[in-house]
């Protein structure tokens, strides 16, 4: 495990994630403009999308791929459901569901740093499973909002129970279920990571060829940047104010990703998936969302603390995953997978 965290750690892209997160950590005013961080963000989703789609559209989808994607819907619904059972009585209720439905939902950038890790150990995997990872961005999202419905719901009637953070700030209505799988079915991303997976497969082999100039040389280049990007949005988290969390928190955040991957290790063992599928089936399960979900569950859950989720989503598990956790989930699936 340790030569594999070795490697990991001098990929070129992983290293530029560390410069960007020591470069935040000095306050340099190295930056990189929103709109590039978009388009390198929107560029990502399209090669993820274009790559999974002309795998299925050369492979198909088999029977072992179609596990893959049952076993990621099912650990799509377990994650956030235990996520709020453990949190539930250690925090307030209305953060337990907005941490729930952040570590429920999945991270695109870890998918892809997996994908890069096994592609450097020569471990095949499936293109059926970016369509595992677009299944599993909803389900915690509807998931967040039936249990912050069920919260308010068993509040007395006309009595406002607020989290410390959203009582100094000014209460936004919360968004209704419908209202929010809207917003996150419409959301940019999602369309377009959808788009380019139905492009991949109509377009197959001849369609990858014509975009491979762009989607294929370049992905390296362009991951290694957005995640200097990543790495710059880490390191000034660590100086802000919201980045104290409490202990309990801060373990959870470190902890959570391990036994979320090795319980997605487990399941994917026991549908005999290939190891491949497994790691990133491990990592999908492991990961937390910190663009998508906390962008709506702002809306939808009010009565929780943003600077929760989003922190330890993006400012202690995804740093940990890219670093620490796909080695961890790769030396797990080594003794699993003999």
């Amino acid at each position: 495990m340790l030569e594999a965290a070795a490697r990991n750690l001098l990929d070129p892209a992983i290293l530029f994630f560390v410069v960007g997160v020591f470069a935040g950590l000095v306050r340099s005013n190295l930056e990189v403009p929103q709109a590039v961080t978009k388009f390198l963000s929107f560029y990502l989703l399209a090669a993820i999308g274009l790559k999974g789609g002309t795998t299925l559209a050369i492979e198909g989808l088999s029977w072992s791929g179609a596990l893959a994607v049952l076993a990621a819907m099912m650990m799509a619904i377990v994650v956030p459901i235990l996520t709020f059972l453990v949190l539930r009585r250690l925090i307030d209720p209305f953060n337990a569901v907005a941490v729930a439905g952040t570590y429920g939902s999945v991270s695109a950038v870890t998918f892809i740093a997996a994908q890069q890790f096994l592609s450097k150990n020569d471990i095949p995997f499936g293109g059926h499973m970016a369509v595992a990872m677009v299944l599993m961005e909803t389900p915690a999202i509807i998931l967040a909002v039936i249990l912050a419905s069920m919260l308010r719901a068993s509040r007395e009637a006309g009595v406002k129970s607020l989290s410390a953070a959203a009582a100094e700030d000014d209460v936004l209505p919360a968004l209704s279920l419908r209202r929010t799988i809207y917003e996150a079915l419409a959301y940019g991303g999602h369309i377009l990571l959808v788009g380019s997976l139905i492009i991949g497969v109509l377009t197959g082999v001849h369609g990858q060829e014509q975009m491979k100039p762009f989607f294929g040389d370049l992905f390296k280049g362009i991951l290694a940047f957005f995640l200097l990007d990543m790495g710059l949005l880490v390191g000034r988290q660590f100086g802000e104010k919201e980045f104290r969390l409490e202990h309990v928190l801060t373990a959870f955040a470190l902890i959570a990703p391990v036994v979320y991957g090795s319980l997605a290790l487990l399941l994917a063992r026991l549908l005999s998936l290939v190891q491949g599928d497994a790691v990133l089936l491990a990592a999908l399960s492991a990961s937390a969302s910190y663009i998508v979900v906390p962008a709506i569950l702002r809306y939808a859950v009010p009565e929780a603390r943003p600077g929760i989720y989003f922190t330890m989503a993006l400012g202690i598990t995804f740093p940990f995953n890219i670093i620490a956790g796909i080695p961890i989930y790769h030396a797990i699936s080594e003794l699993m997978w003999r």
